[in-house]
């Protein structure tokens, strides 16, 4: 049943066209992950659909009842952005709306959090359409992508990681044919050029012909008569060749092998020690006397509830507070929100070159892996984007004389084809990273070490985010506190792998993991 239709939609900002639907419909039952890159108009589609905006040209028909939940928050007093998030996505679905459009539903959330509304999504019965740069939760939620690209609106069955599978399969077939157009051409180029010798060999009497008998058979005409279709063969040639079929080699991304400040004298050595460090938060505690080490090379990743203390963590390493000892070789660099290491007037070229001990080779690979290619470089900052800023001022970190990264939450604002660059930019990195974010597929591609952060404690672990999730080492050796928390992100797990292969024993898994959850608070309770 189709509940809402799109027909002939142009959208356009400014004096320039964003995109073109000829016709695309929303039917029950659909979960669509709405995906395309920061500035593309999944934004503007939204509200169209929900009628708040007018497109260039086109109709939209809706049979049903729609409710928009804006990215943009209100502030609500004094509540923080997860508090806020909360409060808008809980009075949202109250409206039961038929279909419901999710601007960024998860933002300022923590796991737990986005486990619930994960959760409560799934049981939502009616449509909806999603925009989210969190991969996890589009592969839990989504049935179906439309991705925004080149002006088009295209449509892809299955969740977020069917969708990255087409597109890789997608990938390497225009690669095949990209070689096949090359082997035709240097075939057609390599006849083309051995017919040209000929005809230039054509006008030359044989080695073994005197000059005057050459004039008495006619070699002469003969000759010149061979050359001439020999170069008509060149042209048939140069005419095959115009009429092959054009593909364009895929740009690939520039690898990196960057030399970062006292590389080889931090190798495999401690860079960063805390001792019987707590955290606060006024008169709160956040955490007690924790030890942990950091080793040059390490990605550490910080997880934990909002207010738990993550950021207090990172700047009690940066301003070296008691307890805290780092090596004299190691030099920070912090990635602010704030964006204040930009200057609005200066290119995105001159703002990294300033703060960068790499040659310029670098910084232009550096720059194209977070997608600023050739002319881009030279754009002033003060007309990027939100997210071309947050990637200009990453640029500038990787190519800094820092050895030690601190981002906290470093793919807000990003899209998802951003935030795959800056994993594949820090996989790559040979310094140090300490992170915080509440991206699950982000943790799971890029951290080598978990400190998560709970109930007043710090659990150390070394190993990647889905070995934390899978660990039972945890369970066993930590208190009712940690235990839920390992339970509480298995259930996210298991509820993402739900959505990409349901199976009864997924189910009584998740069922399982509910009750152990609800016997734990149970037993907290009694405690």
């Amino acid at each position: 049943m189709v509940l809402i239709d799109l027909q002939d939609i142009r959208i356009d900002v400014k004096d320039r066209t964003l995109f073109e639907i000829s016709n695309i419909s929303i039917h029950q039952g659909d979960c669509i992950g709405l995906v395309g890159r920061n500035g593309s108009g999944k934004t503007s589609l939204l509200e169209i659909i929900a009628g708040e905006k007018e497109a260039a040209s086109g109709t939209v028909s809706k049979h049903v009842s729609v409710a928009l939940l804006p990215q943009l928050k209100p502030q609500i007093g004094q509540k923080s952005g997860g508090e806020i998030s909360q409060i808008i996505n809980r009075e949202t679905l109250l409206q039961e709306p038929e279909v419901l459009l999710a601007d960024e539903p998860t933002t300022h959330l923590d796991m737990e959090n986005m486990e619930k509304l994960e959760h409560r999504l799934q049981r939502h019965q009616e449509a909806m359409v999603v925009v989210s740069h969190d991969r996890a939760f589009l592969d839990a939620l989504c049935n179906q992508i439309w991705e925004i690209d080149n002006g088009q609106v295209r449509v892809y069955s299955g969740n977020y990681t069917d969708y990255e599978q087409r597109k890789q399969a997608a990938r390497k077939h225009r690669e095949k044919e990209y070689e096949k157009y090359i082997h035709k051409k240097k075939q057609l180029e390599e006849a083309m050029q051995q017919k040209e010798q000929k005809a230039q060999r054509a006008v030359k009497k044989p080695m073994n012909t005197s000059s005057s008998e050459a004039k008495i058979t006619g070699a002469k005409p003969y000759f010149a008569k061979k050359q001439k279709k020999l170069n008509q063969g060149v042209k048939s040639i140069q005419t095959r060749i115009k009429q092959l079929d054009k593909v364009e080699k895929i740009k690939e991304l520039p690898s990196i092998k960057m030399q970062v400040a006292q590389e080889e004298s931090l190798k495999n050595r401690t860079i960063i020690r805390g001792e019987k460090v707590s955290g606060t938060a006024g008169n709160q505690l956040l955490w007690e006397g924790a030890d942990f080490t950091v080793t040059a090379g390490d990605k550490v990743a910080l997880i934990g509830p909002n207010g738990s203390g993550k950021t207090t963590f990172l700047r009690i390493i940066l301003e070296e507070a008691d307890g805290i000892h780092i090596s004299p070789s190691v030099s920070f660099g912090y990635f602010s929100q704030m964006l204040d290491v930009l200057e609005g007037d200066d290119s995105i070229l001159e703002n990294v070159r300033r703060h960068s001990v790499q040659d310029q080779t670098m910084i232009r690979t550096v720059l194209a892996r977070l997608g600023f290619f050739r002319d881009d470089v030279f754009k002033p900052v003060r007309v990027l984007s939100g997210g071309e800023r947050v990637k200009a001022a990453f640029a500038a970190l990787f190519v800094s004389n820092a050895n030690v990264l601190i981002l906290d939450e470093p793919t807000n604002y990003l899209d998802i084809e951003a935030i795959e660059a800056l994993e594949s930019l820090l996989n790559d990195y040979s310094g140090t990273v300490l992170f915080v974010s509440h991206d699950r597929r982000f943790l799971e591609n890029t951290a080598t070490r978990i400190f998560a952060i709970n109930s007043n404690r710090i659990v150390s672990f070394d190993g990647s985010y889905r070995a934390y999730l899978n660990d039972e080492l945890i369970k066993d050796q930590d208190p009712l506190e940690d235990e839920l928390l390992k339970v509480e992100m298995k259930i996210a797990d298991v509820l993402s792998r739900l959505s990409i292969t349901p199976s009864e024993v997924l189910e009584q898994e998740f069922q399982q993991l509910l009750r152990r959850k609800k016997d734990i608070k149970q037993r907290q309770k009694t405690d």
